[in-house]
């Protein structure tokens, strides 16, 4: 039953995010959205942009940290960690797809409720239970899968887009927004975390909730938008309806999307509806182009038919931006080579991000990884600070090799070099590696194609940069 402002079991409840890749946090507007609904105030800090505020944390009786990927969990235990050295015997409750993921001692002595999944109702329950019983240690734990009403994201107590990643296109930039049309997935690639929470399942968002929340955008300034579902193909007629709503209210409006490799060759139909309605670029996990590392992977597709996307999607006039997972316990430098000798035969440089050709494999606890054989060999133990296995590569070189590429982008990107200097740095040290020691051929076409200005790493390790934003983001004294 929907509560009052002035009703006596209103809960005061904190929100804190840590990072959303850059987008103005979903994650805090629809749980904000719930508890608002549900007769609670909320108000929210978005660390990757805004301080711990004091003044905020002794307002709050309650407070929830947005867990959405790996990046969001390791800032999160930073923050939570600030939160109990000043306010102790706050209630704290880690929610969002990583919980499903880090059920690990360090992260249960600090919060008394993880929760995954569609999260919110049991949010909402937490939250409501709290007056009537202490707070419990160490954590519980769930997967809410359940279906619920969705409440169009309450934004207003966040920051401007302004402050957020942007659209840049044709050397221009443009404010973006950040949607869901869907939850969870319906593939179970083994190095995802979706599937530890959702299992092959997904639920999806109305599009009268999707199109409300792009309006209240749209009205803040986005001319574009970003549908982060983990797979917008998944419900591909939902999917339809919700870019044709788009296009109808907002033609000017371009959007981008992700989805697999099999999925943007098995609805080759929808393109050019889709590149009609404004689909600038498509982001889509190629990861490897090694036969066996995406076997072992589950991703569902080869190398041939990667290429096969991009050359599809082009016809349309739309790019791929692929995300990459060069660096697991099975490859190789020479392995790598040949992710970059792909992106120049594809003319992809301008497509890439530098930060993709350095992303390690996580292995966090619940991995479906740890279920297969082949990894066995490579397991190491438990690291509880990185919340992730230890594995050692076969290639004993391979370790070296990414402490030098990630030393490489973290250097340039500190110092504003361009990404296609980068890729011919890379492209050296790469193939020094793999005992070639060859500069990189003519590179094609290397203008940058439509992107955004936050670099793509979802399940990726925090940058010492993101780690210094949250150190220095304590509670003002």
């Amino acid at each position: 039953m929907k509560r009052s402002e002035g009703y006596p079991g209103a809960v005061r409840v904190l929100l804190i995010s840590t990072y959303e890749l850059g987008h103005q946090p979903l994650h805090l507007a629809s749980p904000a959205a719930a508890l608002e609904a549900a007769g609670h105030r909320v108000r929210c800090i978005d660390l990757s942009v805004e301080q711990l505020d004091r003044d905020k944390i002794d307002w709050a009786e309650a407070v929830g940290v947005s867990v959405p990927m790996h990046t969001a969990m390791r800032l999160a235990i930073g923050a939570g960690e600030q939160i109990r050295a000043i306010w102790p015997r706050l209630p704290i409750c880690f929610y969002g797809l990583y919980a499903a993921v880090s059920d690990d001692p360090t992260i249960g002595g600090l919060v008394d409720r993880l929760i995954a999944g569609e999260y919110e109702p049991e949010l909402v329950e937490w939250v409501e239970a709290l007056g009537d019983s202490p707070a419990l240690r160490p954590a519980t734990s769930s997967i809410d899968l359940g279906r619920h009403e969705f409440h169009t994201p309450s934004r207003g107590q966040l920051p401007p887009l302004k402050r957020y990643a942007r659209l840049e296109r044709d050397g221009e930039e443009q404010l973006a927004g950040y949607v869901e049309a869907s939850h969870g997935c319906v593939h179970k690639c083994r190095h995802c975390p979706v599937p530890v929470a959702y299992d092959g399942r997904i639920r999806i968002v109305g599009s009268s909730v999707v199109m409300a929340d792009i309006a209240q955008l749209v009205a803040a300034g986005a001319r574009h938008i970003t549908f982060g579902d983990p797979d917008f193909l998944n419900g591909v007629k939902h999917s339809l309806q919700v870019t044709r709503e788009l296009h109808r209210h907002f033609p000017e409006v371009t959007f981008d999307c992700t989805t697999k490799v099999e999925h943007i060759l098995e609805h080759r139909q929808v393109w050019p509806e889709l590149s009609e309605y404004g689909c600038l670029f498509v982001i889509s996990a190629f990861e490897s182009l090694n036969a066996e590392i995406l076997t072992y992977l589950d991703k569902g597709h080869t190398a041939d038919e990667a290429a096969q996307a991009v050359a599809l999607l082009r016809e349309h006039g739309i790019e791929i931006r692929p995300s990459w997972l060069p660096f697991t316990p099975w490859a190789t430098p020479q392995d790598i080579l040949e992710i970059l000798d792909f992106v120049i035969a594809n003319e992809m440089v301008g497509n890439v991000d530098p930060i993709q050709y350095t992303i390690r494999l996580l292995v966090p606890k619940g991995s479906l990884l740890l279920d297969r054989p082949e990894i066995t060999p490579h397991l190491q133990d438990y690291d509880r600070d990185r919340l992730t296995y230890d594995w050692q590569a076969g290639d004993p070189q391979l370790d070296r090799l990414h402490a030098e590429l990630a030393e490489i982008v973290e250097a340039d990107v500190a110092a504003e070099v361009d990404s296609v200097s980068t890729f011919r740095t890379l492209y050296r040290a790469v193939a020094d590696a793999a005992g070639h020691s060859a500069d990189p051929a003519d590179l094609g076409d290397v203008e940058p194609r439509p992107r955004l200005t936050e670099a793509w790493f979802c399940c990726a390790e925090p940058t010492n940069i993101q780690r210094a934003s949250v150190a220095g983001n304590a509670p003002v004294a």
